[in-house]
This record gives C-alpha cells, structure tokens and sequence, in this order.
C-alpha cells in the first residue's frame, strides 16, 4: 500500500518537471516586460519602439472569437483617440495557429488589412508572452503606464461592460482608465472580468 502514494508523488514531481507551471500573471502596479514580436506589416515590434509613449493599451486578441470580433472597432477607436495623446493600442494574438488555423499569421493579415487596422498587430509566436501577462481570454487588456524607465500595470481585464453593443455601454472601463491616468488621477476601476474567448494553446 505504501508504494501507491509513492507513485502518486513521483507522478506529481514529474509533471511539474515536463510541464511548464506558470504564475497568474502581472497585478496592479507590476512592472511589465518588454517583448519583441512580429507584425502583420512585417516588422517585430516592441514597447521600446515608441520611447515618447506614456504608456500602451495592450490587447490579446484574435481573428476568430466571436468576442474579439465583435470588440475591433472599439479597439480602433481606442487607439485613434489616444495613441496621438500617448498610449497606443498594441494589439497580440495569443492562439497557437496549428489549433486555431483561423488565427495563422496570414490569416492576422489579411484580417488587418480588411478590418484597416491602425495599431500594431503582433503573433505571440511560441506563446511566451501571453501567460506572463497572465491573459486569459481574447480579448484581455492589460493598460501600461511609463513610470521612469518603467512599465507598470494600471489596469487589467475587459475593454467595456456591454460587448454585445458598443451603444448600450454604461462603463467604458479602459476609456476610464486612460483618461485617469491623463488627468493624473487614479484609475477608478483597476480591475474587472474579461469576457471573450479562452486562449488555444
């Protein structure tokens, strides 16, 4: 009998050895890293390209989730009113393509170029950057804040309160936050549930 729990701890040891674990992800007022990640205009992007931003609004999001679709204008219009005043949208996918095929890299294409995107749109190629952010769902916004040589976590979770319909919105929460942090005051709300998609990995 003594040798089943035994099995059970090695089988427990080995898992965690073979299998990545990772943490929940940045909170409130964490510094965020930098990646380095391709767009669908053919460059690799980075948060250190824009060294005169005050910050970003970075979305994971995708091509195929009902969710993420029905949020790209509100996205567009996010980054329109305020990558000319600092905070840019910064747009990535986080799904494995060879589970989602929908979300391949051309596919990211020919998305962007119907949709007309205007902010970067990135592949989160080999799925690093996404579980360290602590996203979950597409789509998830994590708004960066410049703070020195810094990048710390303002607010995380879901772009607004209705994403059924964009008229209907009672609390535009990432429009809250960005305008807070313009104004130098706190952020009202720093977090709130991301309603989307789960992430394919």
């Amino acid at each position: 009998m003594k040798t089943i729990p035994q099995t059970l701890l090695l089988l427990a040891f080995l898992s965690l050895s073979v299998f990545p674990v990772f943490s929940q992800g940045y909170a409130i007022g964490d510094k965020a890293a930098d990646f380095a990640l391709p767009a669908v205009d053919g460059n690799t992007v980075s948060l250190s390209d824009f060294p005169d931003a005050r910050g970003f609004i970075v979305v994971f999001t995708c091509n195929t989730c009902p969710y993420a679709q029905a949020y790209e204008q509100r996205i567009e219009a996010l980054n329109r009113q305020y990558a000319s005043r600092g905070f840019p949208v910064i747009a990535i996918n986080p799904n494995n393509p060879s589970i989602q095929p929908g979300d391949s890299f051309e596919k990211m294409k020919e998305r962007a170029a119907q949709r007309g995107f205007t902010f970067p749109y990135l592949l989160d190629e080999g799925q690093e950057v996404y579980p360290r952010y602590g996203a979950t769902r597409t789509p998830h916004v994590f708004l960066l804040e410049r703070s020195g040589g810094d990048l710390l976590v303002r607010y995380i979770g879901a772009v607004d309160d209705n994403y059924q319909d964009a008229k209907a919105v009672e609390t535009p929460y990432v429009e809250a936050a960005v305008e807070a942090l313009l104004s130098g005051r706190p952020v009202p709300m720093e977090t709130t549930r991301a309603i989307g998609c789960s992430i394919k990995a």
